[in-house]
């Protein structure tokens, strides 16, 4: 605060306007050795242009000094003397801190210790820091070129917290963000050029549906009703296809008012999509290509590795039937085991939220216990029971099977799809059985949507649906441990 009000006595502005920008830090410093290798760099440097960022090191030598620059790309070395800059302008350098935003204009030249550098010829602060960046030790390997950083900002919750400077500070982490971006725009390219279009549906809705968990409740004031925050995409989609937008899909934010945890957040991003004359068959064809798109565009190669497990997403997948996979693991077949037999077995197993459940959920919880931490491989899990996937048709040849799969990998669910059911009078039955699976306590139980019932008896041709966790891939393909290092800003306790 003091070298602000001395920069301001001396009628210099600490927060700029903005700066002409013409070179970015990592892409000049390459094109400056392409040059130099081709013989093309006259004088020794570069024509000159103009650089900004953050200074992130500043080392004096008398009439000399050498900074750090940092931007979205990477360091620049910046080279600043004062018989060049002028006395006045480089005594300001005692006035800067490191974490200052600074732009310099100069030429990039290569210093006696080999450093591709910018000589300025001129600098101007852009904005003032005003509060110290946590920055750490950075350690450069000699042999390698790589680096290291040493303490810093190490606490992961006030990272979340100061996302900000977390960004500042980790490299890393800008990265992983960047890799987000690429994902979603692949999950986007993938499935225009397949002539599915995008759309947007209401996040606030009278009656939540299309997955079971509970929501977040909120009032209008101006209509005087209760509305819901989303948790799932999925009914208003399908209202589309009934529409004649036979391929849709939507990359939304839905939220769920449920635990947090490693691999949850409550409020998450989805991939939903929709394609009409398609079964859950076909999706899973569609499913297989598209994760190989994102794995190659977030990492160059279908291989990746997850907390010390090495993952492929070579096709095809392992594909597995939920019952037959739980029966091994129980050693007895669950759809014949008395249901207050699978919610002991359940609760010896820790699993919680079991108020009201029925065979369906009881077996999605042994399951989860059971058989999921074991799916490591991308691995198709196939048919679920029908009372646990009320918005999917039965299973041909197995009623009392849904068709229905997930896609599992590193012991966690990536993606949900269904043969979606489109028979109105059936659909109006499976909402009652959830009501009264409601009525018995299950607070995540699905409820019966009128709306979207008159919208089956208009007409939703054959359909196959997928859902697909953003979060999750994200985590899988960066190798995060938590959801919350790919989410910028996660739902957190309020600070102590």
């Amino acid at each position: 605060m003091e070298k602000l009000e001395v920069l301001r006595a001396q009628g210099i502005e600490p927060f700029a306007y903005s700066f002409g920008v013409t070179l970015r830090a990592a892409p000049s410093v390459a094109a400056f050795e392409e040059l130099e290798a081709a013989g093309s760099v006259e004088d020794g440097q570069s024509p000159q242009g103009s650089w900004a960022g953050r200074l992130v090191g500043l080392r004096s030598h008398g009439g000399s000094t050498f900074g750090d620059l940092e931007d979205h790309t990477g360091r620049v070395q910046v080279y600043l003397k004062r018989n060049v800059l002028g006395a006045e302008a480089y005594a300001l350098l005692d006035l800067f801190d490191l974490g200052d935003w600074i732009g310099v204009v100069g030429h990039l030249f290569r210093t006696r210790a080999g450093q591709v550098t910018v000589r300025a010829d001129r600098m101007e602060l852009l904005a003032k820091s005003l509060r110290p960046l946590p920055l750490g030790k950075v350690e450069v390997d000699a042999e390698t070129g790589g680096s290291r950083t040493y303490s810093g900002f190490s606490d992961r919750e006030t990272r979340y917290r100061q996302r900000y400077a977390d960004l500042a500070v980790n490299p890393g982490v800008r990265q992983v963000f960047r890799t987000r971006a690429v994902v979603v725009a692949t999950a986007r390219r993938f499935l225009d050029d397949l002539g599915f279009l995008e759309v947007e549906t209401p996040v606030l809705q009278p009656i939540y549906g299309g997955a079971s968990a509970r929501p977040f409740v909120t009032r209008h004031n101006a209509l005087d009703r209760t509305l819901y925050l989303r948790i799932a995409d999925e009914l208003y989609l399908k209202r589309l296809i009934v529409g004649g937008l036979d391929r849709v899909y939507e990359i939304s934010k839905d939220f769920r008012n449920e635990g947090i945890d490693r691999f949850h957040n409550p409020e998450f991003t989805m991939l939903e999509f929709y394609q009409a004359f398609a079964d859950y068959e076909e999706m899973m064809d569609l499913v297989e290509r598209l994760f190989v798109s994102l794995a190659n565009a977030a990492n160059g190669s279908t291989e990746c590795s997850f907390q010390g497990e090495a993952i492929s997403f070579e096709r095809p997948f392992t594909r597995i039937s939920f019952v037959d996979a739980l029966a091994g693991a129980l050693g007895a077949d669950p759809m014949e085991l008395p249901v207050e037999e699978l919610r002991s077995r359940a609760e010896g197993l820790g699993a919680h939220d079991l108020d009201g459940a029925g065979r369906g959920k009881l077996m999605d919880k042994l399951f989860g216990e059971l058989v999921q931490p074991g799916l490591v491989q991308p691995t198709f899990v196939l048919d679920h029971p029908r009372e646990l996937s009320p918005l999917a048709k039965p299973k041909r040849g197995a009623p009392g099977l849904a068709e229905r799969f997930e896609l599992y990998a590193a012991g966690e669910e990536l993606a949900n799809a269904f043969s979606e059911l489109n028979d109105p009078i059936a659909q109006r039955a499976r909402f009652e059985d959830q009501a009264a699976l409601r009525a018995a306590g299950d607070a995540e139980a699905q409820m019966v949507d009128e709306d979207y019932i008159r919208a089956l008896e208009y007409g939703l041709p054959p359909t196959g649906g997928v859902g697909v966790g953003i979060d999750r891939v994200v985590m899988l393909l960066t190798d995060r441990a938590s959801i919350r290092d790919v989410i910028l800003f996660p739902t957190l306790r309020e600070a102590e």
